[in-house]
């Protein structure tokens, strides 16, 4: 198949809508439920299982991401998409009805099985309908579905939470993926070569076993088990052994789920090591912000929301910029832009304090949401433009693999050093028989915080400002590692053979 055989058969705009209501559905729901989370913990409880119900989600999309890019690039792009799509659908129904937090956590596993086709496959969607320079410019239009989300999600996520219930913020995907389904089965259309195809599962499977010892290393070391107990041990040998099967599996397999042959490319190999950095810093920002603007500031969750509103406004208007700086200035120099306003943003948030108000917290988000919108639109064009038809899909995958696999280490990382640091200092005040990581949901209800004790509350949100202190540093620490990497990128492009 060709690109030219896609875009002869397919209604490029309708096909084009199709892609940006799918983006849509994963775009509002990166911000909808960041805004929602401290509502649901504090109806749920469990403050020490917060960062779980982002990791069970990330893990589930990093490990998925892969072999979703892998099957369509062997069964095309449309019936993985909608299989994802279904999968997604069914998690966003389960979690609002989800009765603990356990639940919860169990059907975001459930939410991210389906959400790792969406994004991927409708990026490689638009990269098989466009030339490289169409490309380019097409990154306007799909950045306004981040801008119209980045409006509509946190305010409709705070509204939806203070009148409504936190639970329709879930079951507000369902119409969206409905109509997508529709779109797509009517104006997508791809001729497959129908062949018989050996599926990696061997390499899908050591992955997610890898990846999930990782995670739980990372979210309770420290907490609730010691770094030198048995059980971390174990996990860490675990790791360390499926890491080493993955590897000599994907290269022995006839179609690896991960081909290495494409990070010889030196463009994608630091495109993606760079990705997984901004991984990191994104879901520093989104998962926490939240619970401070609320719990410290003591702000409503449509307030919180606008907080994290101005991370997605800023990103599409630099997509939208970035798409042009791509055909003048080239792939490195818009990078590097990108990663200067990375450490910009997170040098703000490294100095955020209570006094500072919402406002300054805002203006972080939208530094950050610059850095991002340069930094992802100038990998995910490079990266499609390296390569041909036949490992786009993995290719432009293992982008968003890496981008997801930060964000889930990410937030078991920092969920790590926010537990342990706020145990600490509960601990240091001589509190710990009155108080827990979990008395932080408190803080996140406001009529049981207006019922606290003035000294229980202050040692509560001295807390946890200290806590998103430190987990701030981690944020900026990764700005400048990403910010090292871009410099390596290469000045040159070439155009793939297809």
């Amino acid at each position: 198949m060709s690109e030219t055989d896609i875009s002869s058969k397919t209604r490029r705009p309708l096909a084009l809508a199709a892609v940006m209501l799918a983006m849509f559905m994963a775009a509002i729901e990166a911000t909808i439920v960041s805004t929602a989370m401290p509502a649901i913990v504090g109806d749920l409880g469990g403050f020490s299982l917060y960062s779980w119900v982002f990791s069970a989600y990330l893990l589930m999309n990093a490990v998925t991401v892969l072999i979703y890019g892998k099957l369509s690039d062997l069964f095309g792009r449309k019936p993985i998409l909608t299989f994802g799509i279904i999968v997604f659908l069914i998690g966003s129904f389960l979690c609002g009805i989800a009765p603990s937090m356990e639940w919860m956590i169990f059907f975001r596993f459930i939410q991210g099985f389906g959400a790792g086709a969406v994004m991927p496959i409708a990026s490689t969607i638009v990269g098989d309908m466009y030339t490289k320079e169409e490309r380019a410019k097409i990154q306007g239009y799909l950045s306004s579905v981040w801008g119209i989300s980045a409006v509509l999600g946190p305010a409709l996520g705070g509204i939806l939470v203070e009148y409504v219930s936190w639970r329709y913020v879930f079951w507000i995907n369902i119409p969206i993926g409905i109509i997508c389904i529709i779109v797509l089965s009517l104006y997508l259309h791809e001729g497959i070569e129908k062949k018989k195809h050996d599926i990696d599962f061997i390499g899908a499977g050591l992955l997610f076993i890898s990846v999930s010892a990782l995670m739980i290393i990372l979210v309770e070391g420290g907490v609730h088990l010691p770094w030198t107990s048995i059980p971390i041990i174990l996990l860490s040998l675990l790791f360390l052994i499926t890491l080493a099967c993955f590897i000599f599996q994907e290269r022995r397999a006839a179609e690896p789920m991960m081909p290495f042959s494409i990070w010889k490319e030196r463009s994608i190999f630091i495109a993606n090591i760079a990705s997984l950095t901004t991984g990191v810093m994104l879901i520093g920002i989104s998962s926490f912000l939240p619970a401070f603007v609320q719990g410290v500031m003591e702000r409503s969750p449509i307030v919180a929301g606008f907080t994290l509103t101005t991370m997605s406004i800023g990103w599409p208007i630099a997509a939208t910029i970035a798409g042009r700086l791509l055909l003048t200035i080239g792939y490195r120099m818009t990078s590097l832009i990108g990663g200067v306003a990375l450490i910009l943003g997170s040098v703000v948030f490294v100095i955020l304090s209570p006094a500072n108000g919402p406002v300054w917290a805002a203006f972080g988000s939208f530094l950050i949401g610059i850095g991002m919108g340069l930094t992802t639109t100038a990998f995910i064009v490079s990266i499609q433009s390296t390569v041909s038809w036949q490992v786009r899909g993995v290719a432009t995958a293992s982008n968003m693999f890496m981008r997801n696999l930060g964000s889930t280490i990410g937030a078991a990382l920092l969920g790590g050093i926010l537990n342990s640091t706020l145990q600490s200092y509960i601990n240091s005040k001589g509190l710990s028989k009155d108080l827990s990581i979990d008395s932080t949901n408190i803080l996140l209800d406001e009529e049981r915080r207006s019922a606290l004790s003035a000294p229980m509350k202050a040692v509560l949100q001295e807390g946890l400002t200290l806590s998103l202190h430190y987990v701030y540093w981690g944020v900026l620490t990764f700005a400048i590692v990403s910010l090292f990497f871009i410099f390596f990128l290469p000045k040159g492009e070439k155009e793939p053979s297809n």
